[in-house]
């Protein structure tokens, strides 16, 4: 299988240090990183099971847009957006809801939604795919993959598929029984069009893009319910009924409390590992 990182923020190694840790997750939130391990447990296991011909996109952001989707999976007949999670407990998708199941089972909604997440992130990349004209004879499957063994997942009719870490394999070998619909080569030429794309002329000669560029279609279309309004009608005829739940990503004008909070305790714990290390070099040694 063939892996394409645009991770931000890691060194050439595939690392992110302390300061690029900070950095992301003031960016990105406190999801990001634990997510990012999560990705490496699932990639890992989607690299030991499929074979040549199948293109992993980690990581990619939309054009014009802050989306990033998490996990592109490129197969012969297949298409899967992958959301990794490393949530561990007893936990239920219920449609488009996403519920912590505590108390004997009783649900109680999670603050964030990963499985309407998923389902958002693969509509914004279908608006992306669709503006650039990049055509695909596959559906976009949304797919959450708890990467924990502790996390046990009930589902009844989830507008995305669910997956606990004991469903990788099982999952790997579908897609290697799916009907072949492209060969390799148009599965890496598929990819080199994602993450290159080209708006193709209009008639005039001129890009055809409309009021929207396709990043700012697809982040619209992220953000819509977040706001409490519909979808915008220029976006209506490309995107499902499907109403959108809160995007985990938001334009910030600046450093919340929560932010400026964790900033001041990671500085605390540097300073601290400086002191460490400066008592060790110069009392015992």
């Amino acid at each position: 299988m063939r892996i394409i990182d645009k991770t931000s923020l890691q060194d050439e190694g595939g690392n992110v240090n302390f300061i690029a840790r900070i950095q992301g997750t003031l960016k990105y939130g406190f999801n990001w990183y634990p997510e990012l391990e999560a990705q490496k447990v699932v990639i890992a296991q989607l690299d030991r099971l499929l074979e040549k011909g199948f293109v992993l996109i980690r990581n990619f952001t939309l054009p014009d847009s802050q989306i990033v989707i998490p996990i592109i999976l490129i197969g012969h007949g297949s298409l899967s957006i992958i959301l990794a999670t490393p949530v561990k407990g007893h936990f239920e998708a219920v449609g488009s809801e996403w519920n912590r199941l505590i108390n004997n089972g009783s649900p109680f909604p999670e603050r964030r939604n990963l499985i309407d997440l998923v389902a958002k992130l693969a509509r914004a990349f279908q608006v992306y795919l669709e503006k650039y004209k990049i055509q695909i004879d596959v559906p976009i499957d949304p797919i959450l993959i708890a990467s924990d063994p502790g996390a046990q997942i009930e589902s009844l009719r989830p507008i995305a598929r669910v997956l606990r870490s004991d469903g990788i394999k099982p999952f790997a070998t579908t897609l290697l029984q799916e009907r072949p619909i492209m060969r390799p080569e148009s599965v890496y030429a598929l990819a080199e069009k994602i993450l290159n794309p080209k708006l193709q002329a209009d008639e005039n000669g001129n890009a055809s893009a409309s009021d929207l560029t396709p990043g700012s279609r697809a982040q619209a279309i992220f953000n819509a319910s977040a706001q409490g309004n519909d979808v915008p009608a220029q976006l209506r005829e490309s995107s499902p009924a499907q109403p959108l739940a809160r995007p985990a990503l938001k334009r910030s004008r600046g450093l919340n409390n929560t932010q400026i909070l964790l900033l001041v305790i990671m500085g605390i714990i540097e300073c601290c590992v400086i002191a460490a290390g400066a008592y060790v070099l110069f009392f015992l040694t």
